[in-house]
């Protein structure tokens, strides 16, 4: 899997381009994939290679629960896999299932591509207490039909080296009761100055810390965070009180909001300071895992996906923490719930029906959880995976608790989502990069909803 989930869908104008080129290529709506064509042959398309192993057990636990069925189990890495599915929906050569993503779901069904579970007679019986609470509700559509079925879910934390924060004096206990402001940063801000060293080992609080000369950062930098800022800023907003828009498949974003602003403002400002890595920092060889196992930085805010990846580095002593509290007197972090979607075409098959229905219950997500990799999205599931992380000495009690606790908030889910990415992006990272105004983003705001106000 990709260290992060939130990049976007292609946009429209990347859509038609596609479908350009299979008509040059001759590849018209009729073509299909020799996966696909056989009625006991089901394709299933997913994106993390961490997880191929547990869903290619699945799928042989299905098989022999069906016999005369096989299931195609197709992997392909993040960077290619929206660009290459939204290609074979066009092309016609789609995966009967796939993993689909919160972000993408509102195009693709405006595109019309994906089958109502809930007029099937294999899926029509998935209900939202199957899961943990929230996570299937966020597959209805604004027509009231469901088009995912709820698979795993994740949560952010503070990773953190705990050789780092012993030298620094800084107990576990003192990070998981961290607390931020948009005024003096709070105990977080405090925490990320001891953390920070020049290159003369002066810590960012001590007489003559040189900003501009930093070995190591309080906090890795993650790219701007485009307009969710799942893994960079969006625990410190969310603990402000801010919500991305007014209401679930929103039709206004907020991103013109003083609590918005003001908590961006010093959030970025933590790299005038020398404490959060400084934009130049980022690239995607040099994410913010990799800065933390480098030693560039004490602190990663990062998803529960990285666990394993992070546990797993060598030259550190990997660490979780709970998120800080804000403004709003609680602590906030983003949840995301992934889910399988099942195409027009492959609702044609019932192998593809029952395919869909087995992925979403226990008897393969408690497969999926005992991998130890993500939290599946049944009770038994996630049990399986907590009960996985302990055998191997992990405490994921930084992302359990969030979600025991109520503190967790998803994604926003709104139409034209690749677009609003592509005004956010630039936008946030001139803010970062080049310290524009936090106010600039009030233009951009105004850009989004105007997008938005054309299904008015």
């Amino acid at each position: 899997m990709k260290p992060s989930r939130r990049f976007s869908l292609p946009s429209a104008a990347l859509v038609g381009a596609v479908s350009l080129s299979l008509l040059a290529t001759g590849c018209g709506s009729g073509a299909s994939s020799s996966a696909s064509a056989s009625p006991d042959t089901v394709s299933y398309w997913l994106w993390d290679s961490n997880q191929l192993p547990g869903y290619q057990e699945c799928a042989k636990g299905f098989e022999r629960a069906n016999p005369g069925v096989r299931v195609a189990v197709s992997q392909v890495g993040w960077d290619d896999y929206w660009t290459k599915l939204t290609a074979s929906m066009i092309a016609g050569t789609e995966p009967d299932v796939f993993t689909d993503h919160i972000t993408k779901f509102a195009q693709f069904a405006d595109l019309d591509v994906l089958a109502p579970l809930d007029e099937l007679p294999a899926t029509r019986t998935i209900k939202d207490s199957d899961y943990q609470s929230g996570l299937a509700s966020l597959w209805v559509g604004q027509d009231g039909h469901r088009y995912g079925a709820p698979k795993d879910w994740d949560t952010v934390a503070m990773f953190y080296d705990k050789k780092k924060t012993d030298a620094a004096g800084i107990s576990a206990g003192t990070m998981n009761t961290l607390d931020w402001n948009p005024v003096d940063g709070g105990t977080f801000e405090k925490t990320l100055a001891r953390l920070t060293v020049d290159t003369k080992g002066r810590r960012g609080d001590q007489p003559g810390f040189d900003k501009n000369h930093v070995k190591t950062y309080g906090l890795a930098g993650n790219d701007a965070g485009m307009a969710d800022g799942q893994t960079q800023w969006s625990a410190f907003t969310g603990s402000a009180g801010w919500n991305y828009t007014d209401k679930p498949w929103g039709t206004h974003y907020n991103y013109d909001q003083k609590a918005f602003q003001s908590t961006i403002d010093w959030y970025f400002g933590l790299a005038k300071k020398g404490y959060l890595a400084p934009y130049e920092v980022f690239s995607e060889s040099n994410q913010a895992d990799v800065q933390l196992s480098s030693g560039r930085a004490a602190i990663a805010l990062h998803g529960s996906w990285m666990t394993k990846t992070i546990y797993g580095f060598q030259g550190i002593d990997a660490r979780t923490a709970l998120t800080p509290v804000g403004p709003t007197g609680k602590r906030a972090t983003m949840r995301n719930g992934l889910a399988d979607s099942l195409t027009k075409r492959g609702a044609k098959k019932p192998a593809a029906q029952r395919w869909l229905a087995y992925l979403a219950s226990d008897a393969c997500q408690t497969v999926i959880g005992r991998q130890g990799v993500v939290f599946p999205a049944t009770k038994a599931g996630t049990e399986a995976a907590i009960a996985a992380y302990r055998k191997e000495g992990i405490d994921v009690t930084a992302f359990t608790k969030p979600v025991a606790d109520g503190t967790t908030f998803s994604y926003p889910i709104t139409n034209y989502a690749a677009d609003v990415v592509a005004l956010m992006r630039p936008a946030m990272q001139d803010v970062y990069a080049n310290g524009a105004p936090v106010g600039t983003l009030t233009t951009t705001n105004e850009q989004i909803n105007l997008l938005l106000a054309q299904d008015g």
